[in-house]
Order: structure tokens, then sequence, then C-alpha cells
């Protein structure tokens, strides 16, 4: 399942720092405007420790985590909408990912060079959400004008509902409120995916700010994002990408003592990447015996035999039954055994809504 998760934000606010972190990759990151013009794709491990943890009671050969891709996509300034700096080519980037991390500059550097000459988080969300809107609004725009003719001369009861749907976005994005929050029924929601729009993608915040305040655990102007994010329905995660890309150069022996000796548990990056897989609304199953302990990823609301098709198709076709367990039951009674005897240990069959942690065993035949 390639799911991508895009970095975006205003030149030199530490984007490309950030994903050198992230995928110890080395993405151009230096003190000018547009030093990013291709996007680099890397692909990131999910932090959890719960697949660590399994591995206390069941001992596999190979461990291997679940995976998240994330793109760095160069910096949007004002008018990107309309083709300043490197405008559309970037914004087409962005339509490709399927959720946004915007990296909010809430640090003060005289020596870092501001592409608006000062710091001020607020403007610089705006003006990337705003050219958001307006590269949304014209898409729209035009297909509202094509799409509203081929209506009124059809009886395509599909057709209707596109237009009904698009007029609606179109009154949203005038209005300057993003796709994202457009109300639509069961079955319009595919309508309106097919609209591929930069503001229905669901967004997280990444405050980058010094290490000072890493520490402290923020600052006013975090403050003043988690606020502006409040009100839009979006979530905010702290980061110092100077710091992490510090410690992803450490060994990993080395990352513990670091992070102790800054009174912080894990690096911000660790937060980062678990935010971001929720934001895309997915969930971790494991598969464990002898030859290996796996995670595997899964969007929220899918049953047995579709979670079993991420493994393989076959399994899937010729899903029979789950055989299931959670994760923190094992942790609790250490055993198999330990778990069917206190009625854990279930079968379940094709419509058995997958959870977050299950362990799963699939019998299938093709």
């Amino acid at each position: 399942m390639a799911l991508q998760v895009g970095i975006v934000g205003l030149p030199n606010v530490g984007k490309s720092t950030l994903f050198n972190a992230l995928t110890s990759a080395k993405a151009e990151a230096a003190n000018y405007p547009f030093c990013t013009i291709d996007p680099n794709v890397g692909v990131v491990t999910v932090p959890d420790l719960r697949l660590e943890k399994i591995t206390q009671f069941i001992k596999p050969q190979t461990v291997i985590p679940t995976t998240v891709e994330f793109v760095d996509i160069a910096g949007i300034v004002k008018g990107a909408s309309q083709g300043e700096g490197l405008g559309n080519q970037f914004l087409s980037h962005i339509r490709q990912t399927d959720a946004i991390v915007q990296v909010v500059r809430c640090f003060d550097d005289p020596n870092i060079i501001h592409v608006s000459g000062s710091v001020d988080p607020i403007r610089d969300v705006e003006i990337i959400n705003t050219e958001l809107m307006l590269a949304d609004f014209e898409s729209v725009d035009k297909k509202l004008k094509t799409v509203e003719k081929q209506a009124k001369n059809t009886q395509d009861k599909k057709l209707k509902a596109q237009y009904e749907v698009i007029k609606r976005v179109h009154e949203y994005l005038a209005q300057g409120k993003p796709a994202r929050i457009v109300p639509v029924d069961e079955n319009e929601e595919p309508l309106k995916k097919e609209l591929h729009l930069l503001t229905s993608k669901p967004m997280l915040y990444a405050c980058n700010v010094n290490e000072e305040d890493f520490q402290k655990g923020g600052n006013a102007w975090v403050e003043s994002v988690k606020k502006h994010a409040a009100t839009e329905g979006n979530g905010v995660v702290l980061i110092c990408s100077a710091m992490e890309a510090e410690i992803a150069q450490l060994p990993k022996a080395e990352q513990k003592e670091f992070l102790q000796s800054l009174g912080v548990e894990e690096p911000g990056m660790n937060r980062l990447i678990n935010e971001a897989y929720k934001l895309l609304g997915l969930y971790t199953f494991f598969t464990a015996g002898e030859k290996e302990v796996r995670a595997w990823t899964i969007r929220k609301g899918m049953k047995a035999p579709q979670a079993a098709g991420v493994i393989h198709t076959d399994f899937e076709k010729g899903f029979i039954r789950a055989e299931t367990y959670h994760c923190e039951d094992l942790f609790a009674l250490k055993t198999e055994a330990a778990l069917k005897e206190a009625g854990k240990y279930r079968l379940e069959g094709k419509e058995y809504l997958v959870k977050d942690g299950d362990v799963l065993f699939f019998r299938f035949n093709v």
C-alpha cells in the first residue's frame, strides 16, 4: 500500500532538512529559495513499540516494520497558483500525495533568509493555504462550466449528482473555505474524491523550532499555530529539524543517550511519522511466527479479507477465515496457549473489521 505524505511550506522553513532526517536521505538543503525542484521521495519506517514487544514473546528470524512514503516538495511562494516561483509544477506534485504536512517556521535566525523578510507563522500558513485554495478554485471552476452544460442536456443521474457536488465545492472555495469541509454523503464522497483537490487532503502542521524551544515544548509562535489549526480541525506537531538531522546521523545506541541529555523521550520525527500515519486513517496489523514478525498497513474500516489481500491477492480471493488475537492480550497473557484458555484467541469470518494492533493468521484456499 504505497501511501504518500507531501512535505510542503515556504522556502527555507526546514523542509529538506526534515526530509533528510526522516529518510536519512540527502535532499539538497541550502540557504536560498527553490533549491528543491524535483520532489524527493523517501520510504520511512513507522515507529511502533508494539512490533518490538511482540518479539519478546514470539522469537522470529526477521522483524519487518511497516512504512509510509514522504515526498519533499519544493517551496511554495505567494502567487504559486498563478505560476510564481515554480508554481503549478509544484502544486501538481502535491496532487499525487494522500496527505500534507505543512512545515511552519517558528524560529528566528538572522543567518537563514526568510522569503518574506520576517518570521510570521500565521501569515506563512495563510499564504500556503490560499495558494492551494486558489489552485483548487481554478480547477473546479473549469470543471463546473463543462459539467453544467452536460448535466442540463442529460438524464444521467451520476452526471447530475456530480454537478451538484462540484457546484457545492465551488461555493465553498469561492468563500475561502477548503474542500475538505464540504459536506457530502456516502454516495457523493467518491465524486468529490474524483476531483483530486489539494484542500481535500488531510493536513498536519509541523512547527519547526530551535533546540531550546523544542526542549521547552514550544513558544508563542507555536501557540498561535495551534489556535489556528484548531479552527480548521487540523493537528500540530512540534519538531526541530536541525536537531532531528543531527540525531539521524548518530548510531542507534547514541540516539537514546542524546535524547536523554535533552530531557526528551523520543525524536520529534517519531511523533511526526505517527501523526502522519493517523492522518491517513491507517491501522497496523501484525503477522507473527518463527519465520518473521511483520507489521502491515491497512485503511481503517477494512474487513479481514481485504487485510489478507494486502499480504497477497490470493489470500483475499481464497479467504476462509482469520485466526486472531490482539497484541495487548499477548502482552498480558504472554503465550498462545494462555490466549486460547482465556478465550482471547478467536476465529473470525469475512465480515470481521480488523482492529489496530490485531495479530492475524489467514486461512485461504485458491
